[in-house]
């Protein structure tokens, strides 16, 4: 198994308010904190662009195939998602 493998991968969603709209994003790194920084400083996904986002949720993985998995399921479940942006808006 190479390094990278070895390394700890995280699943992430983060939340924003953008003209009066709620929105997520869900996504995995091996670094949350850079990862963040880089959405939040207009480097990161396109879609992701203009906007200020929070870190609602994070997830750890041993691999990066774990992580990825998770992240295909998490964006296909949009009552968890709305959980998290209902905790954002009321704390």
């Amino acid at each position: 198994m190479s390094d990278a493998q070895r390394d700890p991968c995280f699943v992430y969603v983060l939340g924003c308010v953008h003209k009066g709209r709620t929105t997520t994003y869900v996504g995995w790194t091996n670094d949350v904190e850079r990862r963040l920084a880089q959405h939040n400083s207009g480097t990161g996904a396109r879609s992701t662009r203009g906007r200020t986002w929070a870190l609602l949720h994070v997830e750890t993985f041993a691999t990066r195939n774990e992580a990825m998995s998770r992240e295909w399921h998490l964006k296909r479940d949009r009552a968890f998602r709305k959980r998290l942006t209902q905790k954002m808006a009321s704390g």
